[in-house]
Order: C-alpha cells, then structure tokens, then sequence
C-alpha cells in the first residue's frame, strides 16, 4: 500500500511539473512559518490540477480505447509510446528533471492507460 501511494505521490508531482507550465516555475524563498504556509497551500493546489490533468487525459485514454477495440487495434502501440517517452525526456530535462524520472513516471501513466484501455474494451465494446 506504501508502494503504490508513493508512486502515486511522485506521478502526481512529476505530471504537475510537466502540464502545469512556466506560469508555476517562479518559487520564493521559505523564510518564515507564513512562507512555509504559503508554500504549501501553492504545493495543494498544484496538486489538485494535476489530479484534475491526469483525469482528463484518462477519459481521452478511454475513448481512444474504446475506438481501438472497435478497429481491432491493439491497446499496446510501442511506437507511440516511445514518442511520448522521447517527448517526456526533453521536457523533463528543461525542467532540471532526470530521464529516469521521467521514465518511471510515464512508464506508470501508461501502466495505467492501457489498464483503462482494456476496462474501456470490455464494458464498453
């Protein structure tokens, strides 16, 4: 159960990183409890989007599963993947972030992708 909740802590760190933007880059020092306070209330909310983020990329995952069963494609398209992957790496490097990081991170966005996918094919197919 720790396992699984710490890999769900560090996806939702690593796709807030990725989705939110330069808007959110811009941090201030932690001098003061008040700081530390505000610091987290920012961490919360950044949080919360990314929540909101991987929600809608799952519902956009699940019709694009539902479409595959229909055409009798396969859930796993290792090519696409490894574009994502490709992609992930170098945004991930301009936010000071390493490529193992990011692999691990998306290689648990997919895992859990293709765990839709396949819901979405057998309830909805």
């Amino acid at each position: 159960m720790k396992n699984k909740l710490f890999k769900a802590v560090i996806l939702a760190i690593g796709i807030c990183i990725l989705s939110i933007g330069a808007a959110h880059a811009q941090t201030s020092p932690v001098n003061t409890q008040q700081d530390l306070d505000a610091s987290r209330h920012k961490i919360d909310s950044l949080d919360n989007q990314l929540m909101k983020v991987l929600g809608e990329r799952e519902r956009i995952v699940k019709e694009i599963g539902i479409y595959k069963a229909k055409n009798h494609i396969p859930p796993l398209q290792a090519a696409r993947f490894k574009q994502v992957l490709d992609k992930g790496i170098a945004a991930g490097s301009k936010e000071g972030l390493s490529s193992e990081f990011i692999t691990e991170l998306l290689n648990a966005i997919h895992k859990e992708s293709l765990r839709i996918e396949g819901d979405s094919t057998s309830t909805d197919h």
